[in-house]
Order: structure tokens, then C-alpha cells, then sequence
């Protein structure tokens, strides 16, 4: 069965957020994969614009998340959470926010994208020279590093292109190298 029939079925062919049955599309919940149907939920065009353009947000519009946010649906649940956090501002948020539970799982898979994290508990990933590093950056190779499970060495000055920040750990990135997927410790890499 395809993802999108999985995702109809489950969500009875509505929006999992706001329930609406207009213009329907799937979205994966970042980091998630977008060929699982744990980590996409069914949303409609409404939901999707202000979840992809915070600054087009509609704070009425979210008042559907007290129903949604009660899902026995994770990525619903994170969403939720999500947004919340983005207009917790307003008040009525936050009272939503204090009633709302998630599991340790679920919740650090919330504060994968620094949604809700305030500045202080924030993982800031940092390169040898203390520049910021982002999802997507290229890097380059200040060490020579032996590749466990592989039978080559990465050189020092070989570039990484489209890495990925381990989200838990502020001290490790995911690359490839030579096709090789390899975490590689960010005091290891420039920008």
C-alpha cells in the first residue's frame, strides 16, 4: 500500500491537525523519513504554508491543535508540540502546552529543529575554528581520520558536502566520504 493511501486510511482522509478534507497532501516531520508513515501525518494546504512559513502564521487558525495534540499519532503529537511552542506568546498556548505530555522519545524528537528550545539548552554545533555549522553545510577535513569499517583513511583537506547535524550530540555531524556514511567529530572539521 502506498504512503498515501496508509496516511488516508489513518487519518480518515482529513487533515490530522485541523481536520479539514480540503487540498491534502502528506509532510514529514524533520528528521524524520519521508517513506514512513510514523513520521509523515496527513495536512492540509492551510497547515502545511504556516508550518513551512512561520511568518504567515494565523494564531486562530491552531486552535484545532486542543483536540489534535491529544493524537495517538507521534508525528501528530510533535507537531502539535511544534506549534505550540512557536505561539505560546499568546497565552492560550501555553495552558495547552502545560496539559500536554510526551514521552522522552517523542519529545527530543520536538526539539529536533531548536522548536521551543530556548537559547540556553539550544545544541549549537560548532566547528574547530567556533563557526556555527547548519544542515547542508560543506566542511572540510582539519585531521587525517581513520574510517572504522572502512578500508580508506579520509584525508586532511577532503571536503564533506551536505552534512547533517546529529541533533542530540552538539559534538558530532553525519557525512559521506567516498560514499561511506561516517560521524565525524566536529573539532575535525572547518567551514
Amino acid at each position: 500500500m502506498s504512503l498515501d493511501k496508509k496516511l488516508a486510511e489513518r487519518s480518515g482522509e482529513k487533515c490530522e491537525l485541523c481536520g479539514s478534507t480540503q487540498e491534502l497532501s502528506a509532510y514529514t516531520v524533520e528528521p524524520g523519513n519521508a517513506k514512513n508513515t510514523d513520521e509523515t501525518i496527513a495536512t492540509c494546504s492551510t497547515c502545511l504554508t504556516q508550518i513551512q512559513h512561520p511568518d504567515q502564521m494565523d494564531a486562530n487558525h491552531w486552535r484545532c491543535l486542543n483536540d489534535s495534540m491529544w493524537s495517538e499519532v507521534a508525528a501528530v503529537q510533535v507537531v502539535a508540540w511544534r506549534m505550540l511552542n512557536r505561539l505560546k506568546s499568546d497565552g492560550w498556548p501555553q495552558d495547552l502546552l502545560d496539559m500536554m505530555y510526551l514521552d522522552e522519545d517523542n519529545l527530543t524528537w520536538a526539539k529536533a529543529t531548536g522548536e521551543g528550545v530556548s537559547d540556553e539548552e539550544a545544541i549549537v554545533h560548532r566547528d574547530s575554528n567556533g563557526a556555527i555549522l547548519q544542515n547542508g553545510d560543506t566542511v572540510t577535513l582539519t585531521k587525517e581520520l581513520d574510517v572504522r569499517g572502512a578500508t580508506f583513511s579520509a584525508k586532511r583537506g577532503t571536503a564533506v558536502r551536505n552534512i547533517r547535524l546529529v541533533h542530540d550530540n552538539p559534538e558530532q555531524i553525519e557525512g559521506k566520504i567516498e560514499g561511506q556514511s561516517i560521524i565525524i567529530l566536529t573539532q575535525y572539521v572547518k567551514k
